[in-house]
């Protein structure tokens, strides 16, 4: 950074105490015979105050398993949290479908749709109606990747409670409680605490 700031530093030296304190912290991957592919998806609308933007965050289970997961700003400034979630979904089915592709390559089939978790009603009843009206005419025809996959029965979109949305972990600022929560439904655990490190944050 070329001017760092106080603030600048305050940011970092959060991030630092973070690491040091969740060093034990890891995903925990066990044994299982279930290979059915999952995923939640989430967005926090507006995140960014600067340019108006989303961010997309999703993650993917094959049974209880987190593998994959990615969070990144979207590309296009949204008019509402439907429409940010819709965005969020479709980026999420993308990856599903490159999913079960690659899946099946490694002979993993997928006999039935791959579950899309979303916690925005609205977003789910847009993605199921393949007829456009006031509220999707103006969103750019490639976010309606999520309809066809729909329809062809590669996807499939369900309600899930905001409080059991997984994905919202990699989206937003959240409670302490609330992200030890997320935490264990991701499937991270402490391990045997090792940390050496001395000194207080």
């Amino acid at each position: 950074m070329e001017s760092p700031t106080t603030t600048h530093l305050k940011v970092a030296n959060r991030i630092l105490c973070y690491l040091k304190a969740t060093l034990d912290y890891g995903l925990f991957y066990s044994s299982s015979k279930e290979f059915k592919l999952e995923g939640y998806c989430d967005n926090d609308w507006v995140g960014d105050t600067n340019d108006q933007k989303s961010t997309s965050g999703y993650v993917f289970f094959i049974g209880n398993i987190a593998f994959t997961w990615s969070f990144k700003k979207q590309p296009i400034v949204t008019l509402s949290t439907c429409e940010a979630e819709y965005v969020a979904a479709t980026s999420c089915v993308c990856h599903a479908v490159w999913l079960r592709n690659l899946l099946k390559t490694v002979g993993i089939l997928q006999d039935d749709p791959t579950v899309i978790h979303v916690d925005n009603k609205s977003t789910i009843a847009l993605a199921k109606n393949p007829v456009f009206h006031d509220r999707s005419k103006h969103i750019d025809t490639r976010f309606h990747f999520i309809r066809d996959c729909i329809s062809r029965k590669e996807v499939q979109v369900e309600y899930v409670k905001t409080e059991d949305q997984i994905a919202d972990i990699f989206t937003k600022p959240l409670k302490v409680n609330v992200i030890n929560n997320l935490r264990t439904l991701l499937g991270v655990f402490q391990k045997k605490k090792k940390n050496t490190f001395k000194g207080g944050c």
